[in-house]
């Protein structure tokens, strides 16, 4: 049986610190090719190589992933500082007016920490540069040091609302994920809806208002160990359910 099509965005890297190359981590492509049940492909995140216009003709879904290089704050009105630490315009450029054309297509959509903040920045929304700096909240970046089994461990709650899409997805209002992001949401875009939050407040979960398919995305990282998770797992199935079931697929996520 013929599989969907699903690009996954990479990011620029410099292999031994000098050939340039474009990157996708394998934790991705395996949720999406043996969990969503889809043909994963790495698109270069870079409007140079390749347009908005051709990959929503090509592709039947994405996955914006999470990188070490943040969202330039000039996309949400904000002056750079060294706390917003290093950016990638060109994934920027890519990424951004993407998210508004699957969401405009009717195509299923996945963000995944970077990701999730470009859902938000893509709808006018703005970001903290960094969390821990906050008053009250918690450090939710990735631990400096261990295993990546340590390092993808689960760190924290998060508390969901009762009626999201999210605890329709996982069965319970309540779940423990990983935690590896320094940024977060300030301000909510006009169609994003926040429906879940770490226990210090900080939004974790969130869905795009009136979109006509799955258009959800998580600050932290379900790909890791995505197969036997018991909230990636559902995750990743249910964006493949969504993926079959075409352009347009309902999915009832509210208004």
């Amino acid at each position: 049986m013929k599989r969907p099509v699903v690009g996954i965005i990479g990011n620029a890297f410099l292999l031994n610190d000098q050939y340039p190359v474009q990157i996708g981590g394998i934790h991705n492509v395996e949720a999406v090719s043996h969990v969503a049940q889809a043909m994963p492909v790495v698109i270069p995140a870079n409007p140079n190589f390749i347009s908005v216009e051709e990959l929503v003709a090509h592709f039947d879904g994405f996955v914006f992933t999470g990188g070490r290089q943040n969202v330039h704050p000039e996309e949400y009105g904000e002056e750079a500082t060294p706390a917003h630490g290093d950016f990638d315009r060109n994934r920027d450029g890519l990424t951004l007016p993407l998210i508004r054309a699957a969401v405009e297509h009717e195509l299923p959509i996945l963000g995944i920490c970077r990701g999730f903040q470009e859902f938000n920045v893509a709808f006018g929304g703005s970001l903290y540069p960094e969390i821990r700096d906050l008053p009250g909240r918690m450090n939710h970046r990735m631990p400096p040091d261990g295993t990546l089994e340590e390092k993808f461990a689960h760190r924290h709650e998060i508390i969901l609302d009762d009626d999201s899409i999210f605890t329709k997805i996982f069965g319970s209002n309540r779940v423990m994920t990983n935690s590896l992001h320094g940024q977060g949401i300030k301000d909510a875009g006009a169609r994003v809806v926040v429906e879940g939050h770490a226990p210090d407040g900080t939004p974790e979960a969130i869905r795009i208002r009136d979109a006509g398919n799955f258009a959800l995305a998580v600050q932290w990282h379900p790909e890791w160990r995505a197969a036997t998770d018991p909230v990636s797992k559902p995750l990743f199935e249910a964006f493949g359910k969504a993926l079959r079931g075409g352009r347009g697929a309902a999915l009832h996520t509210g208004t």
